[in-house]
């Protein structure tokens, strides 16, 4: 083990004479770490402030669910999905790495590559909705420039992204403290009878299929995150209490989300909102002239901070893959590949507009279906398999103890993922379960299940198949090793 140094000798990720972030995607050094749990609250806060979030809670009543109901459902959705998001949480501080590339762990130091491939797909699919929405609805409502738009928002989530992680966080926090008092003005505001000019809609009833879509809808909104939560905590102490870590990133993106979902059910049900940021607007220009604007703009900058975080996240995905072939990605290539995820998704999303949205909408919910046995296999294994022992020098090298190719790890993702078919409902395809239940997707929970199931199934009988052929001698040092009295974080 390393040992831990003082607290005065803690410095920031980017150190004394760099304004630039010196970390890529290597272990984060002892003596960098810095903050505590709940000072990152409000980075997890922003990632879900956003209109984007609003829409989410247009999904009941569009269906038909009361607002009563369409709160009850999306609550509960995303008290279930936020756990398993927030559960990454602590495996940042202890382990030190970026979230995708303590996958090698579970699936090899190739077999990571399957995660690698659809955390970046799906993060460039974020980057492109985020955009269109934001360009297109900024022209409708002011006649602005989309080009300009789209060019402004992630040129700065461009800088933020190079600037690299305390930038994030310091900015969401400056986010956090001005926002936050200006939606609740503007929530208290429209569920007191404030709306603006929009006419008053049916109020709904109750169906178990539109009960179950907003349920779906909320949960796997946060559990989106999960190939990103360690990316923004891997810079706390290792001595950060994982009960703490995990409640403050729970705290965050649970009230954010079920704040402004909630909204959104009530700007749906009692006016018939269908469009997030003009309903916003429009609602605030009710209250008064101009209010409309702020909010629009405050909401549109809370939403340039998650493409920063995107271009930031997808940057650390791909020098995790060049680092499959013998590239030990540095800040510069850090630096390189964040102004190129950027660049990517704006020459997508900018030209094409509202013709790309529907295709981008569609491989997102096929990147987050995706993900699901990932996450589920990811935590099984830190939590109820290795028990938090892991081996960072390991971890790095393709030759280490977790194998190039794990086949427990792969097999069991292969199996959750045909499993989740017959329930799923993207899109483009519908499985025949998930017809006999009206159409309602409940994939991620097959898919969290089996997942999980299938990869402790062959981690005991892989344990057991090793202990047979071991000699006393090694029997003796495995049982160790267990014990906890030898830790091999840190190599």
């Amino acid at each position: 083990m390393i040992p831990e140094p003082k607290p005065e000798t803690a410095v920031p990720a980017e150190r004394a004479g760099h304004m630039v972030e010196m970390q890529s995607i290597d272990w984060v050094p002892l003596h960098q770490r810095h903050g505590s749990a709940w000072t990152i609250t409000p980075f997890f806060f922003i990632s879900n402030w956003t209109f984007f979030t609003i829409a989410l809670g247009f999904t009941g009543p569009a269906l038909g669910l009361s607002f009563g109901w369409s709160v009850v459902s999306g609550l509960a959705g995303m008290v279930f999905g936020t756990i398993f998001m927030a559960s990454h949480a602590t495996q940042g501080p202890h382990m030190g790495l970026p979230q995708i590339i303590q996958s090698r762990a579970q699936f090899g130091f190739y077999g990571a590559g399957i995660a690698i491939v659809m955390a970046v797909a799906c993060y460039v699919g974020f980057g492109v909705v985020y955009t269109v929405l934001t360009t297109g609805g900024l022209k409708n409502l002011f006649g602005w420039s989309p080009l300009i738009v789209g060019v402004a928002i992630n040129g700065v989530g461009a800088v933020l992204a190079v600037i690299g992680h305390d930038a994030l966080h310091r900015v969401s926090r400056i986010m956090f403290y001005i926002t936050l008092p200006l939606f609740a003005i503007f929530t208290v505001a429209v569920l007191f009878g404030s709306g603006g000019p929009m006419p008053t809609v049916a109020p709904g009833g109750f169906g178990w299929a539109a009960f179950a879509s907003q349920f779906a809808v909320a949960a796997a909104y946060n559990i989106a995150l999960a190939p990103i939560v360690s990316d923004y905590t891997r810079y706390l102490p290792s001595t950060t209490r994982p009960r703490t870590l995990i409640a403050s990133v729970y705290a965050g993106t649970g009230l954010s989300a079920t704040w402004l979902m909630t909204l959104g059910s009530w700007l749906a049900t009692r006016f018939g909102a269908s469009d997030a940021l003009v309903s916003i607007t429009t609602a605030g220009e009710g209250l008064m002239h101009g209010a409309g604007l702020v909010l629009a703009v405050a909401s549109v900058a809370t939403l340039v901070v998650c493409l920063g975080s995107f271009a930031y996240s997808v940057a650390l995905q791909v020098l995790t893959a060049t680092n499959m072939f013998g590239h030990n990605g540095d800040r510069r290539s850090r630096v390189v590949v964040s102004v190129g995820a950027v660049v990517v998704w704006s020459s997508i999303a900018i030209p094409f507009g509202d013709h790309v949205v529907g295709v981008a909408s569609g491989a997102l919910s096929l990147m987050l279906f995706l993900l699901v046995p990932w996450t589920s296999i990811n935590l099984t294994d830190y939590f109820i398999v290795r028990k938090k022992q892991y081996s960072i020098g390991d971890i790095l090298d393709k030759d280490g103890q977790y194998g190039r190719w794990s086949v427990r790890g792969i097999s069991a993702y292969v199996i959750g993922f045909v499993s989740m078919l017959p329930f799923a409902s993207l899109q483009f395809y519908e499985g025949f379960a998930a017809k006999a239940i009206g159409g309602v997707d409940i994939s991620f929970l097959v898919g969290l299940i089996v997942s999980a199931t299938v990869y402790v199934s062959l981690s005991v009988i892989l344990t057991a198949s090793r202990r047979s052929e071991m000699t006393s001698q090694e029997k003796g040092a495995a049982d160790f090793l267990v014990s906890g009295e030898a830790s091999a974080i840190a190599d």
